[in-house]
């Protein structure tokens, strides 16, 4: 499965992928740059003006399941800053994904069963 979430979240997990410009300090697990918007998106107060270059420089340019072979699977929590809820870049990539290969990527909650399940699965995979 695919998750979506923040650093304070899930950043600890080793299945966390970094999709941010920023990491934070001492940020030792993966990263996948080429899903960071650039800085000057980063910036942008308006949702609407954000999805539509964030498509354009960045989603357009890249190949979905090229993507997923670079990440390494689909076992994986696409990281970056925002609080579930808030807009986020994050949760453009999750519809990104899904319209490309039809994979649902949802917010992680791990007090939700499920969610909670596939961390435990995750775990004794290691």
């Amino acid at each position: 499965m695919i998750f979506t979430s923040n650093f304070k979240i899930a950043g600890h997990l080793p299945q966390a992928v970094a999709i941010s410009q920023g990491i934070p300090r001492g940020w030792q697990g993966k990263r996948y740059k080429p899903l960071a918007p650039p800085w000057n998106l980063v910036k942008l107060t308006d949702n609407t003006q954000f999805i539509k270059l964030y498509k354009a420089q960045v989603l357009d340019r890249l190949d979905a399941a090229q993507v997923l072979r670079d990440l390494g699977g689909d076992d994986l929590i696409l990281l970056c800053w925002e609080a579930p809820g808030e807009f986020c870049h994050r949760r453009v990539v999750a519809a990104w994904l899904q319209k490309e290969l039809g994979l649902v990527a949802e917010e992680f909650n791990p007090k939700l069963k499920r969610h909670a399940a596939w961390l435990r699965e995750m775990q004794e995979r290691r």
